[in-house]
């Protein structure tokens, strides 16, 4: 090969590749520009002037970092006068119950805050409920099923049919266990009951101080029942039958507030037209992992929820 064609072979080369890097950054510019596009769009786009704030309690509830720090920013959001939080949810996990009723406690400390449940607020959700100033709930809403679970399934006759067995080194008896190959019983069976019963006897004390209730009262109906609205205010479970307008009625009586406040919701964040392009990013990027399908919500072994799915 001559060293003029050797020359055009290295040069054709290096066309390529730069066709190709500059292939590549063009991408990556129109990857960045969507996202911020997407990104400003997202934003919620609240209300100038003074507002009422929603935070929606839906589906199982897990601990919620973001959601946390969005109840944080209302504590500090001097333009927002108070805040309705809208359940409907049969519970979730023990600490995400406890996460978000420290949150809204610690939030009901610096502006009213009013919960409603629509149909369903049990469990982890009615936790959630007392943390608030009031409770309002409609007449045939689903209140109560106070307590803590722990669900075990005993796989063992299934694995000695199909001929498996399980076997593990651990550290300390108690290490792992229960295990899904054997019954719940004796030293695992009791340490799981120690857990179940410090979680419920917290459950118990801050139904009774948050519902002025003696600590007899309160486990008299923490039994797991659950009950319609109209009984949970007999009960002293629900303050008063409504839902957000009897909400608003009462922020006005008893806090002054305009009900015709603009009302904004801020948990979660509202979808906007251009959601899908965000999802489809991510979609590609769970692609790219190796993951697919919907992101499954993970329970802990320590629930308080009304029905396990």
């Amino acid at each position: 090969m001559s060293d003029q064609m050797h020359h055009d072979v290295l040069a054709a080369d290096r066309f390529r590749r730069s066709r190709g890097l500059w292939r590549l950054l063009a991408l990556l510019a129109a990857v960045i520009a969507v996202l911020a596009v997407a990104g400003r769009f997202a934003l919620p786009q609240f209300a100038a002037g003074e507002r009422i704030a929603r935070i929606v309690v839906s589906g199982t509830i897990a601990t919620d970092a973001s959601r946390s720090r969005a109840i944080e920013d209302l504590i500090e959001d001097d333009a927002v006068k108070a805040v309705v939080v809208t359940i409907n949810s049969p519970g979730g996990t023990t600490a995400g119950g406890e996460e978000l009723y420290e949150d809204l406690r610690r939030l009901s400390a610096a502006k009213p805050v009013v919960s409603t449940i629509d149909e369903l607020g049990a469990s982890a959700a009615y936790m959630t409920a007392i943390g608030t100033d009031r409770i309002f709930a409609r007449r045939l809403s689903i209140v109560g099923s106070i307590g803590v679970l722990y669900q075990h399934v005993n796989a063992g006759k299934l694995l000695d049919t199909i001929g498996i067995d399980f076997d593990k080194v651990a550290s300390g008896p108690l290490k792992a266990e229960p295990d899904f190959d054997e019954p719940l019983s004796g030293a695992p069976r009791a340490s799981i009951a120690e857990l179940v019963e410090d979680s419920f006897a917290w459950f118990v004390d801050i139904v009774a101080e948050r519902r002025g209730l003696s600590r007899a009262e309160a486990l008299a109906l923490a039994d797991g029942r659950i009950v319609t609205g109209r009984v949970g205010v007999e009960a002293g479970l629900i303050d008063a039958i409504g839902a957000q307008h009897e909400a608003l009625d009462w922020l006005e009586a008893e806090h002054g507030i305009d009900p015709e406040t603009p009302i904004v919701t801020v948990w979660p964040t509202e979808q906007n037209e251009l959601h899908w392009i965000a999802d489809l990013l991510g979609n590609s990027a769970r692609t790219l992992l190796g993951f697919s399908g919907e992101t499954p919500v993970m329970l802990d072994g320590l629930v308080s929820l009304w029905q396990v799915e």
